[in-house]
């Protein structure tokens, strides 16, 4: 009797790092070029922040943080106006509550062993993915750059949206929101043992994502 086939592992690639540093657009044209789902699971905590900012509660607010990620509907992911910097700024703050994280913490993982629509691998960018989320991703790239240019290109994302930035109180903001998401006590950003370091200071997203590429099909040529 012939041995039952079975479904090759699904691939996960982890890509962390700072505000601003690119992690979100490549990891958006990763899961385009090889066809796999893709999650910001940033915006997991934005919509927990911005949960709490409608009913009028801080994001300081324990309790209350536990229970909007508790009952976090996906569909809350595809509200614009989790782009804000307000929203931004509660997202850092309850994602410093080790309750929160961990009431999203399966919802991440599920999502990278079961990729929706079937696709054989995930792609999924945040803070934590290599070290927390994902430890065995296939892949693990942490993005970094100078808080000047990361400052610099979250004005012109936020002018070019329409909102009025001012660079010195976002660079101020972004030191702040580095500081929490550096030094909380769960689940601090910081790169993993085996990943892939890529300083985007000085790169567009065509640099970062042929750096990623050709780091991704090193170690794997069919990226798998």
């Amino acid at each position: 009797m012939a041995a039952e086939s079975s479904a090759p592992p699904v691939v996960v690639i982890a890509v962390d790092g700072a505000a601003a540093s690119g992690k979100g657009t490549l990891a958006r044209w990763l899961a385009r070029h090889f066809g796999y789902a893709h999650l910001d699971t940033g915006l997991l905590y934005r919509a927990t922040g911005l949960a709490l900012i409608r009913a009028g509660k801080s994001p300081d607010d324990e309790t209350a943080a536990i229970e909007a990620a508790g009952g976090l509907d996906p569909s809350a992911l595809d509200d614009a106006a989790l782009r804000g910097e307000e929203v931004a700024a509660a997202a850092s703050t309850v994602a410093a509550i080790p309750g929160v994280r961990a009431a999203l913490l399966g919802f991440q993982r599920r999502f990278a062993a079961a990729p929706p629509g079937g696709k054989p691998g995930a792609v999924l960018d945040g803070r934590d993915i290599g070290t927390v989320i994902c430890p065995d991703a296939t892949h693990k790239i942490f993005v970094e750059a100078s808080i000047e240019v990361r400052a610099a290109r979250r004005v012109k994302e936020l002018r070019e949206s329409g909102a009025d930035a001012i660079h010195a109180r976002v660079l101020r903001d972004m030191k702040a929101r580095d500081a929490r998401d550096r030094h909380r006590s769960v689940a601090p950003l910081t790169k993993a043992s085996d990943a892939f370091l890529l300083d985007t200071t000085e790169l567009d997203a065509d640099g970062v994502f042929a750096a990623a590429l050709d780091f991704i099909m090193s170690r794997t040529p069919s990226g798998v």
